[in-house]
C-alpha cells in the first residue's frame, strides 16, 4: 500500500511555527542594549517597557518551544518533499540548530539574570527578584551570560534568515513546494 505524504504540515505545527517567528522577532527587536549596565546603574527593569516585553516574550518563546517539542511526538506525519540527501541533511542541521537556540536563549537569559542578581520582570507586574540556585551555582561564573545571550540572539536571527532564504530558494528556483508546506492552505503555490 502506498500512503501519500501530506502536502502541508498540520495546522497546529504551522501555527506554532509562525507564532514563534513573530514572538522571537519582536523579542529580538525589543532586546534592551546593555541591560546589565542599566541594572548596575540602578535602573529598575520594571520601569522599562522594552525590558518587560522582552522578558515576557522570552518566557513565551520557552513555552512555545516546549509545546512544539511535545507536539512533535504526536503530530501527523510531516510532508516529504523529494530532494537530495545533502539538502535533507542541511535542513535537519538547520532545524536542530534553531531548536537548540530556541531552548538555549531562555536558559542563558535566566543564567544572566541569576548570575548578575537582576530581577525577571514580566507583564502584569510579575517579578522574580532573585535566582539563588543560579547565583550560587558554579555555572554562574563560567561566562558573562548576558554576552552569551546576546550572541545567541543574534545567531538565531541569522539562522532564521538563512532558513527563510532557503525556503524562498526552494520556492523560486527549485519550485519543489517546500515553502507551501508551512503556508496557509491558500498560500503561495
Amino acid at each position: 500500500m502506498n500512503i501519500q505524504s501530506p502536502s502541508q504540515y498540520d495546522a497546529l505545527s504551522r501555527a506554532f511555527h509562525w507564532l514563534t517567528v513573530i514572538v522571537v522577532t519582536i523579542a529580538f527587536i525589543l532586546g534592551p542594549e546593555h541591560f546589565g549596565q542599566l541594572a548596575r546603574r540602578g535602573i529598575d527593569p520594571a520601569s522599562r517597557s522594552d525590558i518587560v516585553w522582552h522578558e515576557s516574550l522570552g518566557i513565551l518563546v520557552l513555552l512555545l518551544t516546549v509545546l512544539r517539542l511535545l507536539w512533535l511526538a504526536f503530530r501527523p506525519a510531516p510532508p516529504q518533499i523529494p530532494m537530495s540527501s545533502r539538502m535533507h541533511l542541511m535542513g535537519r542541521l538547520m532545524h536542530v540548530a534553531l531548536w537548540t537556540l530556541l531552548l538555549a536563549l531562555p536558559v542563558t537569559a535566566f543564567m544572566a539574570l541569576g548570575s548578575e542578581g537582576h530581577a525577571l520582570t514580566l507583564l502584569d507586574g510579575v517579578r522574580i527578584d532573585q535566582f539563588p540556585m543560579i547565583a550560587n551555582s558554579a555555572f554562574a561564573k563560567w561566562f558573562d551570560w548576558g554576552d552569551v545571550h546576546k550572541f545567541l540572539g543574534d545567531a538565531v536571527m541569522w539562522l532564521a534568515g538563512l532558513h527563510a532564504a532557503a525556503a524562498i530558494y526552494h520556492h523560486l528556483v527549485l519550485k519543489d513546494g517546500v515553502l507551501s508546506t508551512m503556508l496557509p492552505r491558500k498560500g503561495i503555490r
